[in-house]
C-alpha cells in the first residue's frame, strides 16, 4: 500500500457498533419545464416516451446505486423504495419525491436524495428533445426517522399533504409522566466521584416530555432501593430508571431489589435491554438488566456507565409511553 495516502482525510463511517434500526427517509425536488414542455410531459406525448412512468423506473433504480456513485455511502439492502412524480400545474412542475427505508446501522438519506436526483434526470433527458430550457431545483430531504436522533424534520416543514401522505412517526412522548431516576452506586455515593449517568437518563427523560420528580444517588444493595421504591410508587411516580448494580459484582444487587418489590416482572423488556445493548458491545450480555411493576410504576435496572446509560435510552425511548399506556388500559397502537 502506498504510504503516503494511508493518512488520507476522508474515510468511511465505522458503523460496527451501532444498533440495527428501522430507518426511513423521503426526498423531493422539482422538475421545471415550462408552461409548453409541461403539458407534453404530464399528457404523456414525448418523442421518447412517458416520461413519469421512466424516472419513477429511474428512482427506484438510483436508490438502489447510492453506495456505487457516492463512494463514502454504505451498500444497503433496501427493504422500500417508493418514487412518485406528482404534477403541480400551477407553477408547470413536476415534484419528484423519493421514499426508502430498511433496517439498519445507518440511515437511507442518500439513497432517498440518489433516487430523486435520477428520477429528476430522467425527466429532463426525456423532455430535452422539445425543450432545452430545462431546470432542476428544490432538492432537498424531507425528513427522515430512525436511529438514535429519530425523527428529524426539514426546516422547511411539510405540507399538508406531504405529511398526510408520508405520517412521519416520532417517538411517543411522556408529556407530564412523574418520573425517576435512581443511580446505584457506593463509590458515587460516598462522593468519590460525581455520577453521570443519572443526568443522563434524565435529560433523555425531559426531552421525551416527562417530570423529573426525583434524581436521587443512593448506595448499591437491596436497601434502601427497595423502600425508595416503594415510596415512589405510592407518590405517584409512573416510570422510574435505574443506573448500576447490574453487573456481576458480590454488591451488584440492583436486580434482587427490584424483584423484591415486584407486584410481575416484564422479561421482554429486560431481554430485549440485553439483545439490543450486544450489537453496540458483546459484553452487553453480562447486564442482569430487570424490569418489573409496582403497582402502576414501571423500573427499570440498567448498566450504569454514561456511555450505557445513553444507549439503553435510545432502546427504551419508543417504548416507554406505550408500556405505561398498557398498564392504563389506553390504547397504545
Amino acid at each position: 500500500m502506498d504510504k503516503s495516502n494511508s493518512n488520507a482525510a476522508f474515510h468511511m463511517a465505522d458503523i460496527r457498533d451501532k444498533r440495527i434500526t428501522r430507518r426511513r427517509a423521503v426526498a423531493v425536488g422539482e422538475f421545471l419545464p415550462g408552461a409548453q414542455a409541461f403539458a407534453a410531459v404530464v399528457e404523456r406525448r414525448l418523442p421518447k416516451g412517458d416520461a413519469l412512468v421512466m424516472a419513477e423506473i429511474a428512482g427506484l433504480q438510483g436508490a438502489k446505486m447510492a453506495s456505487a456513485l457516492m463512494p463514502l455511502c454504505h451498500p444497503l439492502a433496501l427493504e422500500l423504495v417508493r418514487v412518485r412524480c406528482v404534477p403541480v400545474p400551477a407553477r408547470h412542475a413536476i415534484r419528484v419525491y423519493c421514499e426508502c427505508a430498511t433496517q439498519a446501522r445507518t440511515g437511507v438519506e442518500m439513497e432517498a436524495l440518489a433516487g430523486v436526483n435520477a428520477a429528476l434526470l430522467t425527466l429532463y433527458d426525456l423532455t430535452k428533445p422539445v425543450e432545452p430550457a430545462l431546470a432542476l431545483g428544490g432538492i432537498r430531504l424531507l425528513f427522515k426517522e430512525g436511529g438514535k436522533k429519530g425523527l428529524w424534520i426539514h426546516p422547511d416543514g411539510l405540507d399538508d399533504e406531504e405529511r398526510a401522505h408520508y405520517r412521519p412517526r416520532d417517538l411517543a412522548r411522556l408529556d407530564g409522566v412523574p418520573c425517576a431516576v435512581l443511580t446505584l452506586s457506593d463509590r458515587a455515593s460516598r462522593g468519590d466521584y460525581v455520577d453521570e449517568s443519572g443526568p443522563v437518563l434524565g435529560e433523555g427523560l425531559r426531552k421525551l416530555g416527562g417530570e423529573l420528580r426525583v434524581e436521587r444517588v443512593l448506595a448499591d444493595g437491596i436497601e434502601p432501593l427497595a423502600t425508595q421504591l416503594r415510596e415512589l410508587a405510592a407518590s405517584g411516580v409512573r416510570l422510574c430508571l435505574c443506573t448500576g448494580g447490574t453487573g456481576l459484582g458480590a454488591r451488584d444487587l440492583t436486580p434482587e431489589a427490584l424483584r423484591s418489590v415486584a407486584d410481575r416482572r416484564v422479561e421482554g423488556l429486560a431481554e430485549m435491554i440485553r439483545s439490543e445493548s450486544a450489537q453496540h458491545t458483546p459484553l452487553g450480555w453480562l447486564s442482569r438488566a430487570e424490569v418489573v411493576q409496582v403497582g402502576a410504576m414501571l423500573v427499570f435496572a440498567l448498566p450504569g456507565s454514561p456511555r450505557a446509560a445513553r444507549q439503553t435510552m435510545a432502546i427504551l425511548a419508543p417504548l416507554l409511553a406505550h408500556a405505561l399506556a398498557m398498564i392504563d388500559g389506553r390504547p397504545h397502537a
